[in-house]
This record gives C-alpha cells, sequence and structure tokens, in this order.
C-alpha cells in the first residue's frame, strides 16, 4: 500500500491518465475520463478535481511548448492571456475550496453535461473546417493572380528556378481591436478551468473564434494559455491548501503525458466522429450517473 492506494489502484489511475491524456488529445475532454475515474477510487468530489487539476497541467505546458510557432509575434497577447488565466484559476480554485462541498457535488453533474454538449457541437471542427475553406480560397486567388500574369513574365519564370509562392499568412488583430466581451469571456474561461474546467479549453476556442481574433491554428493555441496558467495557479492553490491526493495526482499525470504522447499516430486511423461520439456518450453516463447519486 502507498498513502493508502495498492499498486493495482494505482496502475489502474495510471492508465486512466493515459486514457485521459488520448482523449483530451483526440477531443480536448481529458477531465470526463480522469475525474471520474478518480471518483471511481473514493477519493470525494472536491479532493479528487483539486488533484485532476494538478494532474493535467502537463498537458496544457506541453501544448505551449508545442505551439511556439503559432505563438510567434504574440508576446503581449500571450502574456496577458497567462496572466489572465493564472488570477482567474485562483479565482476558481479558492471558489471550488471554500464553497461548501455539496455546491460543487450539485454542480459537477451539469458541468459535465455541459462539455459533454460541447463537445457534440464541435465548434473546433466546424472551426477547422472553416479555417481549411479559408485557405483553399487563399490558394485559389493567389493561383489565378499568377496565371494572370503577361506571357513575357510567364516565360521567365518558365526558364527561371523560383520558390514556390504561398498565400500571406493570416495575423492575429490587434489587442485594441478586441470587443470588450472577448475580455469578459476570457475571465470567465480562466475561472471556470480553475473550479472544474471539463470542456473550457472549447469554450475558449469558441470564444475567441467569436471575436473573429485570428485563424484557427493561431485561436487554438492561445486558448491554451489561458488554460494552463489557470490550472498552474489553481495547483499551487490547492497544494498549499493540502487538497491534492499526490499518489493519485503524480500517477495521473504521468499517464497524462504518455497519453498525449501516443495518441497522434492512433487518431490518425480513427475517424473523429467515432471519437467524439463515444465522449459524449460517456459524458451522458457519467452525468446520469453522478445525478442520480446527487439528487
Amino acid at each position: 500500500m502507498i498513502a493508502g492506494f495498492s499498486i493495482t489502484s494505482l496502475l489502474l489511475i495510471l492508465l486512466a491518465g493515459i486514457g485521459a491524456g488520448f482523449v483530451g488529445y483526440a477531443v480536448g475532454a481529458s477531465s470526463l475520463v480522469s475525474y471520474p475515474a478518480l471518483l471511481a477510487f473514493g477519493i470525494p468530489p472536491v479532493l479528487a478535481n483539486a488533484s485532476n487539476t494538478v494532474g493535467v497541467v502537463g498537458t496544457g505546458i506541453g501544448g505551449v511548448m508545442g505551439a511556439r510557432k503559432e505563438l510567434k509575434g504574440q508576446a503581449v497577447r500571450s502574456i496577458t492571456y497567462v496572466v489572465i488565466g493564472a488570477f482567474g484559476g485562483v479565482v476558481g480554485a479558492f471558489l471550488l475550496l471554500k464553497l461548501d462541498p455539496s455546491v460543487f457535488e450539485f454542480a459537477a453533474p451539469v458541468l459535465i453535461l455541459l462539455s459533454s454538449l460541447i463537445i457534440a457541437i464541435n465548434p473546433r471542427g466546424r472551426m477547422q473546417a472553416k479555417q481549411a475553406a479559408a485557405d483553399a480560397t487563399a490558394q485559389l486567388k493567389h493561383i489565378e493572380a499568377t496565371e494572370a500574369t503577361d506571357a513575357t513574365d510567364a516565360a521567365k519564370r518558365a526558364t527561371t528556378p523560383t520558390a514556390p509562392h504561398r498565400p500571406p499568412e493570416q495575423l492575429v488583430q490587434p489587442m485594441s481591436q478586441d470587443s470588450w466581451w472577448v475580455w469578459l469571456g476570457v475571465v470567465a474561461v480562466a475561472i471556470y478551468s480553475g473550479y472544474f474546467g471539463a470542456g473550457a479549453g472549447t469554450l475558449a476556442l469558441a470564444m475567441l473564434d467569436a471575436a473573429k481574433i485570428g485563424p484557427f491554428h493561431k485561436i487554438n493555441a492561445l486558448k491554451t494559455l489561458i488554460g494552463t496558467g489557470a490550472n498552474i495557479s489553481a495547483s499551487v492553490v490547492f497544494i498549499i491548501q493540502g487538497a491534492v491526493d499526490w499518489p493519485a495526482a503524480i500517477m495521473l499525470c504521468i499517464g497524462c503525458f504518455i497519453g498525449g504522447y501516443i495518441a497522434p499516430p492512433i487518431t490518425r486511423k480513427i475517424p473523429a466522429n467515432i471519437m467524439r461520439a463515444a465522449a459524449v456518450i460517456a459524458g451522458i453516463i457519467l452525468t446520469i450517473d453522478l445525478g442520480l447519486k446527487t439528487y
């Protein structure tokens, strides 16, 4: 036994972490796997949620490191989002710890159902499709403009090797052009991330897209900053307050890293709709189960 856990239990939490990391990469809903897994091992809801937050921190850090190219040239906005995320994470963490535990127990089924519905609506997939269409349109216009040049220039290009032409890169709009409600949305997502977090990334992505901040791949990187800042600061609060079950959190963190690492080559072979449907079904089942136990 290690801090009340058998070796078998810790290995099962590790497996749950692998599943959470995989699902988190595939459909952005790692907490739909990791949180109920911790509940299944008898960890109280608030303690399970706090330990889950610590466990999934590695996922956000890895995502930010992998998105350095997309974040290039966005230092001010990136720092701003991390700072807002950090403050919001602290607020969310204190709400979780200071409110009566029954508040979270009653809210959890609703929050899980909300995250399941977000996955079902799939704003991320819609944005990817829209971005692909925009890229194709830009490429077509570029080809048409190239073909419209005079014959002399065309002949010259035919005899002189040149680098392939690419459409100009789409940029993120200046922060001064952001609507006021965008900042309220960023703050709300940050607080939600610190309080619970399931589906927070997808919410942030949908909000930034609605505000037309920039192209999909850039706002996808930006939304990661909000959640990462919130999860790190919330984790610090949970650790200081002694609200973390360390054996579970450590095994979960290791599992999330493994799951996120092995997910890309596997998900390429599995239709996205199948993975999304599985996550939604699991979320609905969990909502019903927790709802019956709580209400």
